[in-house]
């Protein structure tokens, strides 16, 4: 039986699912069951050719990994990387960003999915597109009124509906919503990154706290993307049937900026910062990069290649950012 095949005896025989379960409930399946989720299932996700669905910037190892290495040891100092750990949350199984990479740090270790998530001491707690593969809510403006948007499970197929009423969850967030907005404007909401950033911070470590990722800034998100920013990706290509395909296709929104930096604000980390990923590498790896700009300067090397889809805008460099905060 295809994994979709037996998603679908899932979602079948999940409580209300004829009547409809919210997105991030049907999200929550179709990523992390434990049979039939995109996560969990053993295949291959990442990389860059067209039996993958999408690449991340550690498909561009060994040169993501240098720049990283050179970034973290600028934001650390004038302490030196040697006195602390590296740890790196959601990294993909035989994958990481500093595996087989020369670094200084003490150490160097991940913590996969379902691995206990426990940091403490000095640390660089580093992620890559992590925020951005937790389970999202939907809304949709409509006749005067936000609109929970759910899955329904009829006749043998998955339907979008609208829910009578929001989940609890949602209506525990209910303040975050806009007071008004146009008709028919969507809105993805990345809940879910809340608390799994509060889990992270509240660990007892000091250090460097640095996730790259996609997102926007909540006024962007809540009045310039009225379509939502909900997309799928399949052997390398961008869609919208977020229906499709459950448990075999990755499901993604835009995480928010600004819910992030004021959890790190709470936990006591100092001034968060939002870059650009190709800012981010210019102004704390400028001296790697220039290295390596020179070294490449004749042709197209695989490592200029590499270059290019990590920082160029119309690639990786203006369509990722960093978030990174030190707590002492």
């Amino acid at each position: 039986m295809g994994s979709s095949a037996h998603f679908l005896e899932i979602m079948a025989a999940e409580p209300g699912a004829a009547q409809g379960v919210p997105f991030a409930r049907f999200m929550e399946l179709a990523m992390y069951h434990p049979t039939a989720g995109y996560y969990t299932r053993d295949f291959r996700r990442v990389g860059r050719d067209r039996k993958a669905d999408f690449y991340t910037a550690t498909s561009f190892n060994p040169v993501f990994g240098e720049l990283l290495v050179a970034a973290v040891g600028k934001l650390l100092a004038p302490a030196r990387p040697a006195d602390f750990h590296f740890v790196e949350i959601g990294a993909e199984p035989g994958g990481g960003a500093l595996r087989d990479i020369p670094h200084s740090f003490a150490s160097y270790r991940t913590i996969r999915l379902g691995e206990p998530l426990a940091v403490s001491g000095p640390v660089v707690v580093f992620s890559n597109e992590l925020f951005d593969a937790q389970p999202f809510h939907r809304v949709v403006w409509r006749d005067g009124a936000w609109r929970e948007l759910g899955v329904a499970f009829r006749d043998g197929k998955l339907v979008e509906t609208e829910l009578p009423e929001f989940c609890a969850e949602l209506a525990a967030e209910r303040d975050r919503l806009p007071k008004a907005s146009t008709e028919g404007y969507h809105l993805d909401l990345p809940l879910r990154t809340i608390p799994l950033l509060e889990k992270i911070v509240a660990q007892p470590w000091q250090g460097l706290f640095l996730a790259l990722d996609y997102g926007r800034p909540w006024q962007v998100l809540a009045e310039d993307m009225p379509t939502g920013t909900a997309r799928t990706y399949f052997r390398q290509k961008m869609g919208d049937d977020l229906l499709n395909r459950p448990g075999e296709q990755d499901l993604t929104c835009h995480i928010c900026w600004d819910w992030l930096e004021d959890g790190l604000v709470q936990a006591r980390f100092n001034e968060p910062m939002v870059e650009s990923q190709e800012s981010f590498f210019a102004r704390h790896a400028s001296e790697v990069l220039a290295a390596m700009t020179a070294a490449e300067a004749k042709g197209l090397s695989p490592r200029k290649r590499m270059l290019m889809h990590l920082l160029h805008p119309a690639h990786m460099g203006q369509k990722f950012q960093a978030l990174h905060a030190l707590r002492k």
